[in-house]
C-alpha cells in the first residue's frame, strides 16, 4: 500500500519526524558539516581538534560521528562508556569538559564489530541520532562524515538545511580532484560552504624548524581561490598529532605548543569569525 503523503509528496511520518528533528536541534546555534571527497586526509582529526579548540574557549560543543562503518572519533577523543537513555532520549557520552559525542562505536558491545548496513538503515540511524538524542543547548554541533558523497551526506544535509560545510583536503592533486567533486555535491545540495581546510600542508622539523612540503604545498589555497572560498587553515603535518591521537587526546589539549596545535587554535578562531552574526 502506498504510504500516506502530504504537500509535496513527503510521507506524513517523515514530515512529522522532520518537525521533531528541527525542534530537537533548535537549541544548537551552529551546525558544521565536516567532509572530504577522499579518505585519509585527516578529516576526523580536524573535527576532533576543532571541537576541542572551541570547547577550550568555553563553547558547548557536540560531535556527531556519522561515519557508521569506520568511526574513529571516539578513539581520537578518548571516549569511554556507552550511549545511555533517560527513558525518553538518548544521552551523548561526555568527553571532558564542554564536549558531548554520539557515534556508532558507542552503541556496540564490541568496537571491532563490523556494521553491515545498507542505505535505508544508515539513513534511519542518522535521523535517529538527530531526533532522539538529547543534545541540549549547544554553541556548535560538528558532524564528522565518511569520505565521499553518499547516503550519509545526503541524509544530514537534507535533514539540516542550515548546516554549514567545512571541506578538508590535503595538497596533492589526487585529493584535490575528489574534493572538487565534494564541492560540486555541496552546491547541488545548496549547502553553504564556510571554506577549505588544508591538512598536512607541510612538515616542520621539530629539531631544526625547517619546513618541508612532503605532500606539496598550497593546493588547498589554490582550490579555495578557484572556488572563491576562504582558506580557513593550513594544518602542518606534526608527529605529535599522531602520538596524541594514539593516546586519545586531541592535539590542542597537549600541554606543549606545536605548529599543529597553533594551527588548530587559529582554525577555531576563524570558525568563530565566519559563523558569528554579521552586524
Amino acid at each position: 500500500m502506498e504510504q500516506a503523503k502530504q504537500g509535496h509528496g513527503v510521507p506524513i511520518e517523515q514530515a512529522m519526524q522532520d518537525k521533531m528533528l528541527a525542534k530537537n536541534l533548535s537549541s544548537i546555534k551552529y551546525k558544521l558539516f565536516i567532509m572530504s571527497g577522499k579518505g585519509g586526509v585527516g578529516k576526523s582529526s580536524v573535527t576532533v581538534n576543532l571541537a576541542a579548540a572551541l570547547a577550550a574557549k568555553g563553547f558547548k560543543v557536540g560531535v556527531l560521528d556519522v561515519d557508521l562503518h569506520g568511526p574513529s572519533v571516539p578513539r581520537l577523543l578518548g571516549a569511554t562508556g556507552r550511549v545511555r537513555s533517560d527513558g525518553q532520549k538518548l544521552l551523548p557520552v561526555l568527553c571532558g569538559e564542554n564536549i558531548s559525542l554520539i557515534s556508532m562505536d558507542l552503541f556496540l558491545d564490541n568496537t571491532d564489530q563490523a556494521v553491515l548496513w545498507r542505505g535505508a538503515m544508515k539513513t534511519n540511524a542518522i535521523r535517529q541520532f538527530l531526533t532522539d538524542v538529547d543534545w541540549g543547548a549547544l554553541d556548535y554541533l560538528l558532524i564528522d562524515s565518511p569520505p565521499g558523497t553518499g547516503d550519509e551526506h545526503m541524509t544530514v544535509l537534507e535533514a539540516i538545511p542550515d548546516a554549514m560545510a567545512v571541506v578538508v583536503t590535503t595538497p596533492q592533486e589526487l585529493a584535490l580532484a575528489d574534493v572538487r567533486k565534494a564541492l560540486d555535491f555541496l552546491r547541488e545540495m545548496k549547502s553553504p560552504i564556510l571554506g577549505i581546510v588544508e591538512n598536512m600542508g607541510s612538515f616542520i622539523c621539530p629539531d631544526c624548524g625547517k619546513e618541508y612540503a612532503i605532500f606539496k604545498k598550497g593546493g588547498g589555497e589554490k582550490l579555495a581561490q578557484a572556488y572563491n572560498l576562504p582558506l580557513l587553515a593550513s594544518i602542518p603535518l606534526d608527529p605529535a598529532t599522531v602520538e596524541a591521537a594514539d593516546k586519545g587526546v586531541p592535539m590542542v589539549a597537549v600541554p606543549h605548543d606545536s605548529p599543529a596545535k597553533t594551527a588548530f587554535q587559529q582554525l577555531a578562531d576563524r570558525i568563530m569569525f565566519v559563523t558569528r552574526p554579521k552586524a
